[in-house]
């Protein structure tokens, strides 16, 4: 029988950042190609408004719906009916990521520079966010927390949510992700997907306001939107596909292991998951998991297929070091650590969006009930970027306030420093307030 997993032998190789970037397995998507679709679409509803988004959602999802946003009473009812099981996991769901962004607050900072010179930082939060839930092929409830409880946390006056129709019930988001929002106090809700949803957020429409920031993943369009309208509202991050790393030695449970890999390339075909470990026998004993867990799964031939894509494998490498190198020059969505030192190794990693030890803090906690975010970068991206937090949702603003005798103690040198830069008119305001100069 065939492995699952292709593997990158990295042995014996003193590769460069570059080289390793290169070398680890990773899914490719084209935004670029993808905005040549989105473009029509966004500047239609531009153009039309909300006609246009009730348009382009029966074309693209084959669902007619007379009004954008879900009646109120329908998303209380989605809460009436909702399984008390689920409705005992969101709540946990909730209080936990709660706790956790409560504690990212940042506090009002005041900086004096000298008798009557100070500066101030003040964070505030946007005034109003439009938050994506997707809606392909599972349903994310556990969305709708990690994108409503950091914007609540912020203070953010206005949260809209948007996800998109389902036609089995009735144009409307699905039931779940309806109940969650109402467990979140959310009432405003759109059931609309896609580019077009992110268009109607931007733009507005007759039946919504605009929104100055949205956040959540998507698909390659709601991407190629986002990147399209970026400048006009604030975004969080170009999602792309799901996916795991994991650094692993033999001391770590390769049945635990391969169900974690698995537990990723269920959400996409194009998800990745990638080990990376310095056994090529516990590499089998993996591949021996996975051969018999897929089976055993819901979504055999997605899994399959993302598990079998050019974007996952094994990488090979000499020991624990080159391993943390080869993870930090792929800078996953999701990183596990499942070594002898689980902890100290998870410590010396720089790049990763989220990062989980040992072998009791697998993705999936941290997808429903770490406290944590999952809504992180992808793609590398995590070499620069951050996963959804309240930081996201405030603006730092720097209040300058110099009294007369502040601003006299600089005056010459922001003169001189103005002169320099040949803009005289700069410094003409100063003079205009101390002649003397």
């Amino acid at each position: 029988m065939s492995q699952i997993l292709r593997t990158i032998d990295l042995r014996g190789q003193q590769l460069r950042t570059a080289q390793l970037r290169r070398a680890v397995p990773r899914a490719e998507i084209d935004v670029e190609r993808a905005i040549a679709t989105v473009e029509p679409i966004v500047e239609d509803v531009e153009a039309r408004g909300a006609q246009a988004v009730k348009e382009i959602t029966a074309r693209i999802d084959g669902v007619v719906i007379d009004h954008l946003r879900v009646d109120p009473a329908d998303i209380a009812a989605a809460l009436e009916n909702l399984n008390p099981d689920v409705r005992a996991g969101l709540d946990e769901a909730i209080a936990r990521a709660r706790k956790v962004h409560e504690d990212q607050r940042r506090a009002e900072t005041v900086t004096e520079l000298g008798a009557g010179a100070t500066v101030t930082e003040k964070w505030i939060p946007v005034d109003r966010v439009g938050l994506y839930v997707p809606g392909g092929l599972a349903v994310y409830p556990s969305s709708v927390v990690m994108n409503v409880v950091p914007a609540q946390v912020a203070g953010v006056g206005s949260i809209a949510v948007a996800s998109p129709p389902q036609r089995e019930f009735g144009g409307k988001p699905h039931p779940t992700i309806l109940a969650a929002c109402a467990l979140l106090g959310v009432d405003e809700v759109y059931g609309v997907g896609g580019a077009q949803a992110v268009a109607m957020f931007a733009y507005g429409t007759e039946e919504n306001e605009p929104v100055d920031m949205v956040t959540g993943p998507g698909n390659i369009y709601v991407t190629a939107a986002k990147r399209m309208l970026r400048g006009l509202i604030g975004i969080d991050s170009e999602a792309g596909p799901t996916e795991i790393a994991v650094l692993a030695d033999d001391t770590a449970d390769a049945a635990h292991v391969a169900a974690d890999l698995i537990s990723q390339a269920e959400h996409d075909p194009l998800a990745g998951s990638v080990l990376v470990t310095p056994s090529e026998a516990f590499a089998g004993k993996v591949d021996v998991a996975l051969q018999a867990q897929i089976e055993q799964t819901k979504h055999v031939e997605r899994i399959r297929t993302a598990l079998g894509g050019e974007q996952s494998g094994v990488v090979l490498v000499d020991d624990i070091e080159q391993g943390l190198k080869v993870v930090d020059a792929y800078a996953a969505e999701h990183l596990e650590v499942q070594t002898a030192d689980s902890k100290g190794d998870a410590a010396r990693v720089r790049n990763a969006g989220c990062i989980f030890v040992g072998p009791y803090s697998p993705v999936p906690l941290g997808d429903y009930c770490a406290g944590s975010n999952h809504v992180l970068p992808t793609g590398g991206c995590a070499r620069h970027s951050s996963g959804l937090s309240v930081q996201s949702f405030l603006k730092g603003v720097h209040v300058v306030d110099y009294d007369e005798q502040a601003l006299r103690a600089v005056a010459t040198h922001i003169v001189n420093l103005a002169d320099a830069e040949d803009l005289p008119a700069h410094g003409a305001a100063i003079r205009a307030r101390f002649p003397e100069l």
